[in-house]
């Protein structure tokens, strides 16, 4: 069992978060129900499945986990790059996301291998 409040990649994925919500408060309004909620349930899902992983017994379970917490990664660079595609957010904001979000990705590949 690991306190999900020490891990360095739970304390930035939260903070993504708020980079999440900050960038489609700008969205359409028609994108309320699309792809604001859609990349919103994806950031939230990072930081809730490092902390529900971490709460587990064993480290089997933490790391199906965070391979969950990848995955919602993934999705969301994929929707953000369909709302760049679409006009929703361009490279200035772009740019930065991905850095942030490739950034957790290792973080969590590499607390992935020292539970191996």
């Amino acid at each position: 069992m690991h306190r999900f409040k020490d891990l360095e990649v739970w304390k930035q994925s939260r903070l993504f978060c708020t980079d999440i919500y900050t960038v489609t408060s700008s969205f359409p309004e028609s994108e309320k129900f699309g792809l604001t909620n859609q990349l919103r349930r994806a950031a939230v899902s990072i930081p809730c499945n490092i902390a529900e992983g971490a709460s587990r017994s064993c480290n089997k379970d933490f790391l199906r986990f965070l391979e969950i917490a990848i995955g919602s990664a993934n999705e969301i660079e994929t929707q953000l790059l369909i709302a760049c595609d679409l006009g929703f957010i361009n490279l200035n904001y772009l740019n930065p996301l991905l850095l942030k979000l490739d950034s957790i990705v290792k973080m969590a590949s590499r607390l992935r291998s020292t539970l191996s």
